[in-house]
């Protein structure tokens, strides 16, 4: 009797104990299966990520590759002509045809085509910087915003200029100006990247398609397309702190359309709201205060 007493609580005491350790087992199994996911995710992204800053380093590649071929002609095309000044010069001197002022002069002429082609060299460096920034504010902005569809934002670079297209369903429902709660979120997300960079301006462009306006409020579509630029920029402006003394706001009606206004998706690709980084050329015009001083 006193054997039996004591046998069954041991046995229960060691079921109990196997139990436990069955839960922490099961409960560890699914805290590394979720590690595991989390894991794959962040390798996912950091794929992505890697793979964009791989093109952006091809693209900046061929553009400065470019830019050398370019100023290597331009050198040779100066050597050629610093060559052949001093003979050509020697020559109109003894046949008597200029007289030597003239021929300084001319000397003189021939000399600032090497001071001209460092102006020439200084603008494209200028240019490619201008260049590698844009491509440098695009990666920014594609990391900052996530895996939106390109249907519904789309960021590029076009002849120097940083376009940000947003498709008319994210930002607004139809016929209407006010902005989606979902779209302040996306806008603040470009705020953030434009308001670390102080000096850039921009341009918010509204757009349509080309369905006529029916509503007793607006006028037209030249009304709806600024009311919704209008609308973009001040909530630019007053949640997210960007500086109005930076931004303009303008409605391009169904003028600028992308796409064929005869088809459904042609329509929805064209009703869209655009966000153009605007090209800083007062540094272009110091160049040529500069030069001409």
């Amino acid at each position: 009797m006193k054997l039996k007493q004591i046998i069954i609580p041991a046995i229960t005491a060691v079921i109990l104990v196997s139990c436990v350790s069955t839960k922490k087992f099961k409960k560890s199994q699914a805290d590394l299966a979720a590690l595991q996911t989390q894991c794959s995710q962040t390798q996912s992204q950091l794929q992505s990520s890697l793979n964009d800053c791989n093109n952006a380093k091809a693209q900046l590649s061929s553009q400065k590759s470019g830019l050398e071929n370019d100023v290597a002609n331009l050198n040779k095309q100066i050597d050629f002509l610093k060559q052949n000044n001093t003979q050509a010069l020697k020559q109109l001197q003894d046949l008597s045809v200029i007289s030597s002022a003239q021929a300084e002069s001319i000397k003189k002429s021939l000399d600032n085509i090497g001071a001209k082609d460092s102006y020439i060299q200084t603008l494209q460096q200028q240019m490619a910087r201008k260049d590698s920034l844009n491509m440098v504010l695009v990666m920014n902005l594609k990391g900052a915003i996530g895996n939106l569809n390109d249907e519904d934002i789309n960021i590029k670079v076009d002849k120097g200029v940083v376009y940000i297209d947003i498709s008319d369903k994210l930002l607004f429902k139809s016929g209407k100006y006010q902005v989606t709660d979902q779209a302040k979120t996306v806008l603040g997300k470009v705020a953030t990247v434009l308001k670390n960079q102080p000096d850039i301006e921009f341009m918010v462009e509204g757009h349509t398609d080309n369905v006529p306006y029916q509503s007793g409020v607006l006028l037209d579509n030249w009304d709806l397309s600024v009311k919704r630029a209008t609308a973009v920029v001040r909530i630019l402006q007053n949640q997210y702190g960007l500086d109005p003394a930076k931004m303009a706001a303008a409605g391009r009606s169904e003028y600028k359309p992308v796409a064929d206004n005869s088809t459904t998706e042609g329509k929805a690709a064209n009703r869209r709201t655009r966000i153009v980084i605007l090209p800083q050329l007062d540094q272009f015009f110091k160049l040529l205060e500069n030069k001409q001083g």
